[in-house]
């Protein structure tokens, strides 16, 4: 019989342990900001091999990159959800991806700015943030689709939506206006993208 004292390690899967590290960094990142964020840290604190966490991540700006496409995937998945269960109107549809657009930036906090901004420059990034940004804008597309007129909405519409969408979410982020605000705004610029398609 095992004493109290005495902890059996469990061995986790490829994808718990991938799960256990992002969850570990993501609280280095909150609590320390990104600068203190690397893969032998990350070891230590996670209290797992180097090689382990070598062998998930290679770099740390492969790190960082898991990082952003864990943020994405949580945030798909929460306006998927909200996709599904809006009201089907034009209003309806444009409130649910601003508000999930800006609340999905705003669970994360100063952490995903941080993530990006110690990533500025990478290629793997560009590609990686590009890919993700073109499957939002063919969701955004189709849910909108219904409202507009027989040209649809210029692919320049949904560029410029989603600038709007992180130049408001990240003044939302640092205080400068409230998450409702950004939320209105950005509801606003919605409707106008999708007029500008009836014309």
């Amino acid at each position: 019989m095992m004493s109290s004292t005495t902890t059996k390690r469990l061995r986790l899967s490829r994808e718990e342990r991938l799960r256990q590290l992002l969850d570990v960094a993501w609280r280095l990142v909150r609590e320390e900001g990104t600068d203190a964020l690397s893969l032998p840290r990350l070891s230590a604190e996670a209290a797992v091999a180097k090689p382990v966490v070598y062998d998930h991540f290679g770099t740390r700006n492969g790190l960082l990159i898991a990082l952003y496409r864990d943020f994405d995937a949580r945030q798909t998945a929460i306006i998927d959800a909200a996709l599904e269960a809006r009201e089907p109107t034009l209003e309806g549809t444009a409130r649910v991806i601003a508000s999930s657009y800006v609340d999905c930036v705003l669970a994360q906090g100063r952490e995903m700015p941080g993530v990006l901004a110690a990533l500025e420059g990478s290629p793997e990034l560009e590609n990686v943030k590009r890919d993700y940004q073109l499957v939002f804008i063919g969701k955004c597309r189709n849910a909108l689709k219904p409202f507009t007129g027989p040209r649809g909405i210029a692919q320049s519409g949904f560029w410029a939506m989603l600038g709007a969408g992180d130049a408001l979410t990240h003044a939302a982020v640092i205080g400068e206006i409230t998450a409702r605000q950004a939320q209105d705004e950005l509801f606003e610029v919605i409707l106008a993208m999708v007029g500008r398609s009836n014309r």
